[in-house]
């Protein structure tokens, strides 16, 4: 193994070194990144899938499987393994060209080269030819790693097994499963193409192959299949979204953290929320432990149960093609993909909102009180989750406006009921605030500005429609819009589309009509977009009935747009490894969910230096949102929470978190403490902080880094003897 080891340190020092000089300098980096990779495969691809038929559409799906897979499960997971340090980190004079955005990751094996070996092998099973042309410009790319500084060459002979294997065991499995799968559940999609292999061939009836595809039966896939490819769709997504947060590759955010911390206080209510999502994740820690995965695992699971209901409802009222139609449409929203993931109060509130549409409309059309009690309990339960849920009875009044058949339904008692079941789940709100001199209400009124003169803008307007636009992606808006303007004419087919707008609209044009007065944030309006995506998926399949083929086109463009936009969400360093260079920290989207594990490791350097004065040091965060976060990834910290915190936010004389509710440090007299506050420019201390504690010392500003790059900054303080 010593022998092998340094052949490949000489043989990466031949290419690396000898090799060096001003031509490849400047093209083995375009090899290993550039911004026109990306443009120039999506082209490549449309043209395989529009010259090639049903062949260059399965080969397009196979190779985005085995890049979209193969990397982040089989790759990554070699690369934690091996724990193989990157050459330029080992090889004091490795050169690096400066187009080359060194990383912290491992260097066993080579990614870059794994992608381009696995993308040759699928290739070479659908078009022979393609060998002539993609094995060479692999090989290019894995020599330019090495010549680069990033890999080994064993890393890169490696990485190209790897690819290559993991590629072929992936096509060969899949064709299996479907020969398998197909014949059973999809008969007549299989018979359209019973072998993933052999895409152009199609079977009889019986299942033989066909000389002649024309003896084929073309008769249309009944509904029992699309039901089917949802259900399988949906725990797909299931399956990948929780294997995404068991990789680790987010941390938390501040809102999460903050919530975890609830979640060791259980309460009736807070400060500020409802006690649902506390709940929640004290259930998540209690299965999978008090880490990202346990206060996370019930976001996939909502999404999942989101689109089975959403499924069966469509199955139901309109058609299951629509209805996985829709759970594709949902899972390229960047706005919904984002609460697949995070776990806030946001897809409680959607969840149960979208729960009381569902069984609100069963209501309607039975006048079955069990389902009215059952639309009082799921918004009784979305009240509990986010106090937006007010705002469904506001659109059930609007339903009732617009419906004029709907209003005999106001002389029954169903309706009564429901709102009965809603206002008995308000009382652990009600009862708590009532003990906390309706802190809650005050904090709202607060926050909305209601306290304040009104000043009429339109900058916020503006904000918001632009941030709208692009976390509900721009295509699918623009349809939405369309759908809820002109469903009118298309009411008297399905007065669904009445309920459906009755269910989205007023909430949006509620908070359209608020940011002339105050800045509304973007999540505000996420109960309603269900209900607008799913009106918008029923007017648009009305008029493709009729006859306007466009929207088969819109919905793949929307779909084709959204999903890698989805993708870059939960990865950003994709980027990274496409084009070269990151994303600066301004404007990645994942700033928020990284680096805080590294902002504890340094607090955590400053109170142990601290310490060394012989006398106990607690922590002191600006922000309630630091100070959770610090409690969660500082070990010691953790583990004294709830009974014995470490880690306190910045006390107040009046109620502005929910720490304000808890022990504060008034009980630690005569310690010292590291006070933290997040800035990029030194700024003064608190003058509460300063008054607190008897002598104070500026640390200066931290870098807190990820990947070499800079996330966050925080300033430090000593403060010593607590008075």
């Amino acid at each position: 193994m010593h022998w092998l080891q340094s052949l490949d340190v000489a043989l990466f020092r031949f290419i690396n070194l000898r090799l060096s000089n001003p031509l490849l300098d400047r093209l083995m980096p375009f090899f290993s990144g550039n911004s026109l990779f990306v443009p120039l495969l999506i082209v490549l691809g449309a043209i395989v899938i529009w010259r090639a038929g049903a062949r260059g559409r399965v080969c397009v799906v196979m190779v985005a499987l085995v890049v979209c897979l193969g990397d982040p499960l089989v790759v990554n997971t070699f690369k934690h393994a091996a724990g193989r340090p990157r050459p330029f980190k080992v090889i004091a004079d490795a050169h690096v060209p400066p187009q080359i955005g060194k990383t912290d990751s491992f260097s066993m094996p080579s990614a870059h080269t794994a992608n381009w070996f696995a993308a040759t092998l699928v290739l070479l099973v659908y078009f022979r030819r393609s060998v002539s042309f993609m094995l060479p410009f692999a090989a290019t790319v894995g020599f330019s790693r090495i010549y680069n500084g990033m890999h080994y060459p064993s890393d890169v002979l490696v990485g190209a097994i790897l690819g290559a294997g993991y590629a072929a065991a992936l096509v060969w499995s899949l064709d299996a499963l479907w020969r398998w799968a197909g014949r059973r559940w999809f008969p007549i999609w299989w018979r359209r193409l019973p072998s993933l292999l052999h895409p152009g061939l199609e079977c009889e009836p019986s299942g033989a192959p066909a000389e002649q595809p024309a003896t084929c039966n073309r008769q249309p896939a009944p509904d029992q299949h699309w039901l089917r490819l949802g259900y399988v769709l949906i725990s797909l997504l299931l399956f990948v979204r929780i294997a995404y947060l068991g990789s680790g590759k987010i941390e938390l955010s501040e809102d999460e953290a903050y919530q975890w911390l609830w979640s060791k206080h259980l309460a009736l209510s807070y400060y500020s929320k409802p006690p649902l999502i506390a709940c929640t994740q004290f259930l998540g820690t209690t299965l999978w432990g008090d880490n990202e995965f346990g206060v996370r695992f019930f976001s996939p699971v909502i999404a999942a149960a989101l689109s089975l209901l959403l499924l069966r409802f469509f199955a139901r009222e309109v058609s299951a093609r629509v209805g996985v139609l829709l759970v594709l449409i949902a899972t390229a929203t960047p706005l919904l993909a984002v609460g697949a993931t995070l776990m806030t109060i946001d897809p409680l509130s959607v969840l149960f909102w979208t729960a009381a549409m569902i069984s609100g409309w069963r209501a309607v059309q039975l006048g079955a009180t069990r389902h009215w009690l059952w639309t009082g309990l799921w918004m009784g339960l979305g009240f509990l989750s986010k106090y937006t849920a007010l705002f469904q009875w506001l659109c059930w009044a609007v339903f009732f406006i617009l419906w004029k058949p709907g209003r005999a339904l106001l002389k029954r008692p169903g309706p009564y009921l429901a709102l009965l079941v809603g206002a008995l789940c308000a009382l652990p709100v009600l009862v708590w605030n009532a003990q906390h001199d309706w802190i809650t209400v005050t904090h709202l009124e607060e926050r909305g500005g209601l306290g304040t003169p009104w000043r009429p803008t339109t900058q916020y307007l503006r904000d918001f429609v632009l941030a709208e636009a692009g976390l509900l992606n721009p295509l699918f808006v623009i349809a939405a819009v369309w759908a809820s303007i002109a469903f009118w004419r298309r009411a008297r087919q399905s007065h669904l589309l009445i309920y459906l707008f009755s269910m989205g609209v007023p909430l949006i044009v509620l908070y359209l009509l608020y940011t002339l007065r105050a800045r509304v944030q973007p999540n505000w309006i996420a109960p309603s977009v269900l209900p607008l995506l799913c009106l918008m998926a029923v007017y648009w399949d009305l008029r493709w009935r009729a006859g306007a083929r466009a929207v088969k086109a819109w919905l793949a463009l929307g779909l084709v747009t959204g999903l890698p936009v989805v993708v870059v969400l939960h990865e950003t360093n994709v980027l990274g490894k496409i084009f070269g260079r990151n994303l600066p920290p301004k404007f990645d989207p994942l700033t928020r969910v990284r680096a805080y594990r590294e902002m504890a490791r340094v607090v955590g350097e400053a109170r142990t230096k601290l310490i060394a004065e012989s006398k106990p040091v607690f922590v002191i965060a600006n922000h309630y949102g630091i100070a959770s976060l610090i409690t969660f990834y500082l070990p010691e910290a953790k583990a004294g929470a709830p009974d014995d915190p470490l880690v306190y936010s910045r006390s107040s004389d009046k109620p502005e978190n929910q720490f304000y509710f808890w022990p504060g440090y008034d009980r630690r007299r005569g310690q010292n403490a590291i006070f933290v506050q997040e800035t990029h420019t030194p700024q003064p201390l608190p003058e509460q902080i300063q008054k607190e504690f008897a002598t104070v010392t500026d640390l200066g500003i931290h870098d807190i880094q990820y990947r070499d790059r800079v996330f966050h900054q925080i300033q430090l303080f000593e403060c010593r003897g607590l008075r």
